[in-house]
């Protein structure tokens, strides 16, 4: 495995937002998103299980995630909710519990939360969000 060089499927991005925007409430999208900038509310993928949500280094969520598949390079204030894939690269900083099927970490990355593992079938983004809801009654 040592030397063998991960592939991956090109991704096309329906969306992005950019170093210089702040977007102020909940996001809904379908697709991929890109997110260079700050979302202050939460973001969820509008039932779509191939939705994929891209943070970039110097981007910030402060408020709960909702998709399928993330790769975060940036900062996120609030809970990770991931079906299918999660993959934290070396400058993610995460102030929540991450809920996932499948997690990958880089050195660096850094998780002040739980990390919680979810079956994909059992990991439908409304059944996650319920157990968040009964984790906290």
């Amino acid at each position: 495995m040592l030397g063998r060089k991960k592939q991956r499927k090109s991704t096309r991005i329906d969306t992005v937002i950019g170093k210089t925007t702040t977007i102020r409430g909940d996001v809904d999208f379908a697709g991929t998103l890109h997110v260079e900038g700050t979302i202050i509310g939460n973001v969820r993928a509008e039932s779509d299980n191939e939705a994929t949500l891209i943070l970039d280094e110097e981007s910030m969520v402060q408020g709960d995630i909702s998709v399928a598949n993330i790769l975060v390079n940036g900062t996120v204030e609030g809970d990770i909710f991931s079906t299918k894939h999660a993959e934290l690269l070396p400058h993610a900083e995460i102030k929540g519990n991450v809920y996932y099927n499948l997690i990958e970490m880089a050195v660096g990355s850094a998780v002040n939360g739980s990390l919680v593992h979810r079956e994909e079938e059992r990991g439908q983004i409304e059944y996650l969000e319920s157990a968040k809801k009964a984790e906290n009654s």
